[in-house]
Formats: C-alpha cells, sequence, structure tokens
C-alpha cells in the first residue's frame, strides 16, 4: 500500500491523463473528471467510475444536460499498489477503462482487449 496524499494523487492523475492519446480525449463532450477518496459504499474494490450517459445511447441526451463524470478513487488505487510506477500504470488503465465506458464500449469487450 502506497501513502499519497489526495493533492498529490489528483496531480498524479492529471499527469496520466495528459499522457492519453489526443484521439481517445477530443471526443470526450461534456464529461468531467473527478478524483474522490472512496466510493460511497466505502469499499477498496472498486478503482474508477463512469457516471453519464455512453456516447452510443446519447440520441436521448438533451442540451442542458449535467456534465458526465469520470471518477478516479484515490484510496482503492493506494490499497491495491506497491509502488508509485505501479499505481502510475494502475491510473493510466482506469482512466482508459472508464472513459471507454463513455464511448459504449462494455466490460466484456474491455476484459477482451486488456483493459479491465
Amino acid at each position: 500500500m502506497i501513502d499519497m496524499d489526495a493533492d498529490t494523487f489528483e496531480a498524479l492523475v492529471s499527469d496520466e491523463l495528459d499522457l492519453l492519446p489526443e484521439r481517445m480525449l477530443v471526443g470526450l463532450d461534456n464529461v468531467v473528471f473527478v478524483v474522490e477518496d472512496r466510493p460511497e459504499d466505502g469499499s477498496l474494490d472498486l478503482l474508477g467510475l463512469y457516471d453519464g450517459l455512453a456516447l452510443t445511447e446519447r440520441d436521448r441526451y438533451g442540451t442542458g444536460e449535467l456534465p458526465d463524470r469520470i471518477i478516479v478513487y484515490r484510496e482503492p488505487h493506494l490499497h491495491a499498489c506497491a509502488s508509485i510506477a505501479e499505481l502510475r500504470d494502475e491510473v493510466h488503465t482506469t482512466l482508459v477503462h472508464e472513459i471507454a465506458h463513455f464511448y459504449g464500449i462494455d466490460d466484456a469487450r474491455l476484459h477482451e482487449l486488456g483493459w479491465a
């Protein structure tokens, strides 16, 4: 387990987000990235969450909608990783995984692609 305060973790998430390919980010519409300590249930099992309506379902999406959220959970990541390098890799994977949900890619397909 790694010990890292919220500000340092948020900076790491931001750094990893900056390293993602532009083509992955350019299509994100009305999405915000949020760092929270833990999921609502307090578990350490969930590393991230896409909270919104996938692009493939946005025919029902209207103007004035609140932004979708991609949430990265700090404590589960710190609990799951033994080094900063491992933490960076896991945050990177979590970001790709949750962004994929925005594009309508489900968990089964992410498992096939090695991103779950």
